[in-house]
C-alpha cells in the first residue's frame, strides 16, 4: 500500500489509478452483482470510489471559488484560509517525513538504514535543484536505478 500511496502522491494521474484499483478490488471481493458478474462489480466499485474521491473537491472548487474570490480582501475570511493553507503545508511535510521514515528505515529505527535509498534521494535532489533537470526525467532515472539495484 505504501508503494501505491507513494505513486499516487507523485502526480495526480496515478492517484486516480490507485483509488480505482482499490474500488475495483472492493467491488470484486464483495461480489456486488453475484459471483458470475465479478468484472462488472469491480468496474462499479472502481467507478464509485473514483467519483466519491474526487467529486467533493471539484464541487468545492466550482461552487466555492466565486465566494472565496469575492472575500479576497476581507481579513475575517482571508485569515482562516491562510491558516488552512498552513495546515495543508503541514500535512504535506508530515507525509514527506512518513515516507522518508518508511523508505530509509523500512523495518523500524532499530533495523538497518537504507543507504542506497538515501543516495538516490540525494542524487535526485541535486539533479532537480543544482542541474535543473525535469521532474519526469529524475523520477524515471530514480525508478530505473532502484529497479536495477533491487534485481541485482
Amino acid at each position: 500500500m505504501i508503494d501505491g500511496l507513494a505513486l499516487g502522491e507523485t502526480t495526480p494521474g496515478p492517484l486516480i489509478m490507485v483509488v480505482a484499483f482499490v474500488g475495483f478490488v472492493g467491488g470484486w471481493t464483495k461480489e456486488l452483482f453475484g459471483p458470475e458478474m465479478l468484472p462488472l462489480a469491480g468496474a462499479a466499485g472502481a467507478t464509485i470510489a473514483t467519483i466519491f474521491t474526487f467529486l467533493p473537491s471539484f464541487l468545492f472548487i466550482l461552487l466555492g471559488a466565486p465566494a472565496v474570490e469575492a472575500t479576497r480582501h476581507e481579513i475575517k475570511f482571508s485569515a482562516p484560509l491562510t491558516g488552512i493553507t498552513a495546515a495543508v503545508v503541514g500535512v504535506v511535510i508530515n507525509l514527506a517525513v512518513f515516507f522518508a521514515y518508511h523508505v530509509l528505515w523500512p523495518e523500524g529505527l532499530e533495523a538497518r538504514f537504507e543507504w542506497f535509498s538515501a543516495l538516490i534521494t540525494i542524487a535526485a535532489f541535486i539533479a532537480l535543484f543544482r542541474f535543473k533537470q525535469g521532474i519526469v526525467t529524475v523520477i524515471a532515472a530514480s525508478a530505473v536505478i532502484g529497479l536495477v539495484y533491487t534485481f541485482i
